[in-house]
């Protein structure tokens, strides 16, 4: 496997515009000739296909969902990053970069990093032309609010449901090239992709409705298919949210870097019991104004309002004071684990800690409140019954974000020739952790700013000859598919999709979660083999392939599930440092804080797949900090 990133020479600030000027154009009126596919509609895939149609190309478009504005991205809350400095407070496109390196703990490309704060002030540009209704000052300007591992003002917000505003601007453009050519197919989830000679050449999809499994060729693919924190299967995450596309890519040939990067969300309401399919994220704005903490005393069950200021530890603010209760999220995670691991913790379970709003309430008035946060607010009352304004609420870490994915070049391509990666999808932004508002950052950026000009580029340098679905390669990857949904309904087991999935996710959780150790991960590489043996012997999946079947489609899911697990696995118990969002227990500073180690683990690993149950191949992409120095990473 090679990996050649692709980075272009010269100086950062310099790089993305002398890289765009040396890319081979496509003339418009060719541009016709070209078919490109999209797989996902989130805010990547959406921003992408809008844009591939506007410039001339022919694009398909699959989500498994039942309309394209019904992807994940929608369920995003708090805001997106960009570096326009409306406040006057510092901020820049430079800082921005940094503050991103820095909090993703130096294991990001400092060329994707500053491209991506390069570009992001176009995205509020583009976003607020297509009339997304970001809040506004009293002035006029567009509002900005802070989030973690900044100490700026840089986050522009629709409420509490900006993800939902940026996905209906990116869908209406969508809709727009739908007049144009755009072909969207709803409900076709993604089962496959089909080499030829190597090169990506299209993919095999199974109808929800139908049953159907087809194939589609292209003569480029973009997977915009969001992350894998539902391999927890207790997460922030749609409960149809998935693996699927992207293990089936790296299955396929396709590396798979830094799995064992996964987010763990600080501001998520606590579990509640085994009844849950799901967990709801509180979005990390709140932190804004709410302040965590715990009680004193061990043990201390009063009512939250009953409990005097004398007796509350402000935990973070006390640990981290210049950035307080704007930690970033692995920071602030772990605090919140370390706090009930301690006994101080509150909710039924003991998991949980306050976020209290009762000074900013009487700072700023519960008008100006309900104004910034109403809708999470509400949100959190119907779930759990309690008023916010009057009573803390309970939060506690989750699993949400998944910094790792398919590995890309600097032009979003995988190691699979014609395979481009999009958005969550892929690996390269973010390092070991992500901080608050840059997902969206992300997706937008790769969407309409990153992929309309590098697949043009791969396009023209790299000649195709026009295939159709009736090559053999198309019809063995649908007669696989086939194949691997006919074993699923003829096993006629005992257990269910979901109880697999539970039991998947409580090992992943324990042992691969927001604290690791060579002991469990270890353990987790002999059990989750056995888990999956048996899946493949006792799983019952009712009903029928020729017909919607939810119980099918988990089983699927769970399936791919089951085997990258294993994978996570392997790259966490491998990499024998502390890092962002991974913690190895016995890689810290006698404070707690992760302690990394620069001289053996300052690169990406990229997995190469060698078989089901087979250890997978790691490959090292090193990388290089020319223009920020390495530093350890400190918020006090």
């Amino acid at each position: 496997m090679k990996l050649d990133a692709k980075i272009p020479s010269g100086p950062i600030k310099d790089k993305w515009d002398k890289h765009r000027f040396e890319m081979k154009l496509i003339n418009p009126a060719n541009k016709r000739k070209f078919k490109i596919i999209v797989v996902g509609t989130g805010l990547a895939g959406s921003a992408a296909a809008a844009s591939f149609s506007e410039l001339g190309y022919n694009v398909e478009v699959f989500t498994y969902n039942d309309s394209s504005r019904r992807a994940h991205s929608i369920a995003a809350q708090g805001g997106i990053n960009a570096a326009k400095n409306y406040r006057n407070d510092g901020d820049s496109i430079w800082r921005l970069f940094y503050d991103t390196v820095k909090g993703g703990d130096f294991r990001a490309r400092e060329a994707n990093v500053y491209r991506l704060a390069q570009v992001s002030n176009n995205i509020i540009d583009q976003c607020v032309a297509q009339g997304v209704p970001f809040a506004r000052e009293y002035g006029g300007l567009l509002d900005n609010r802070s989030f973690g591992g900044a100490q700026v003002s840089r986050t522009f917000y629709a409420r509490g449901q900006t993800g939902q505003q940026l996905l209906l601007g990116a869908y209406q453009a969508l809709m727009k090239e739908a007049q144009n050519g755009v072909k969207i197919h709803t409900r076709k989830e993604m089962m496959d992709i089909v080499l030829i000679d190597g090169v990506c050449r299209g993919i095999v999809t199974r109808d929800l409705v139908t049953g159907k499994i087809e194939s589609f060729a292209a003569d480029a693919v973009c997977l915009a298919t969001g992350g894998y924190g539902n391999v927890f299967f207790l997460s922030t995450n749609a409960i149809a949210c998935n693996v699927t596309a992207a293990y089936r890519a790296y299955k396929k040939g396709a590396g798979f870097a830094n799995p064992c990067f996964t987010q763990i969300h600080p501001t998520c309401i606590p579990v509640s019991g085994d009844h849950q399919s799901k967990l709801t994220l509180m979005s990390e704005s709140l932190r804004n104004d709410g302040r965590i903490w715990v009680p004193k005393k061990h043990g201390d069950k009063r009512p939250p309002n009953q409990i005097p200021e004398e007796d509350r530890d402000y935990y973070l603010e006390r640990k981290y004071p210049s950035f307080g209760n704007l930690s970033p999220r692995d920071i602030s995670s772990r605090a919140a684990k370390e706090q009930c691991d301690d006994g101080r913790g509150v909710s039924a379970t003991g998991y949980g800690v306050y976020l209290d709003f009762e000074d900013a309430i009487k700072r700023l008035g519960k008008a100006k409140i309900e104004e910034r946060y109403g809708n999470l607010f509400e949100m959190y009352e119907r779930i759990t019954g309690e008023d916010p304004y009057t009573t803390p609420m309970m939060i506690y870490p989750a699993s949400h974000y998944t910094m790792g994915g398919v590995w890309v070049d600097y032009n979003l391509m995988s190691t699979i020739p014609g395979l481009h990666v999009l958005g969550e999808a892929n690996f390269s932004d973010h390092g070991a952790n992500r901080l608050g508002a840059s997902a969206l950052m992300q997706g937008l950026a790769d969407g309409y700013f990153v992929i309309p000009y590098t697949i043009g580029d791969y396009l023209a340098k790299n000649p195709l000859e026009k295939v159709t679905t009736e090559h053999p390669e198309f019809k063995k990857a649908v007669e696989e598919a086939n194949s691997k949904v006919t074993k699923l309904l003829s096993i006629k087991g005992k257990r269910t999709p979901t109880s697999f999935h539970k039991e998947l996710g409580k090992v992943m959780w324990e042992k691969v979660g927001m604290a690791r150790n060579e002991k469990g991960l270890r353990e987790a590489l002999e059990i989750i083999p056995k888990i999956r043996e048996e899946f493949w012997q006792n799983i019952n999946v009712p009903g029928e392939a020729t017909t919607l079947n939810m119980a099918l489609e988990r089983a699927l899911r769970v399936a791919d599930f089951l085997e990258f697990a294993e994978v996570m696995a392997w790259d966490a118990l491998e990499r024998e440092e502390s890092c962002g969002a991974h913690f190895r227990e016995e890689y810290q500073y006698e404070d707690g804080e992760a302690k990394r180690n620069d001289e053996k683990f300052t690169h990406v690993a990229v997995w190469e797949y060698q078989g089901v149950g087979k250890k997978p191949i790691r490959h090292q992409e090193e990388l290089t900090f020319e223009d920020v120095s390495l530093a350890v990473r400190s918020y006090k």
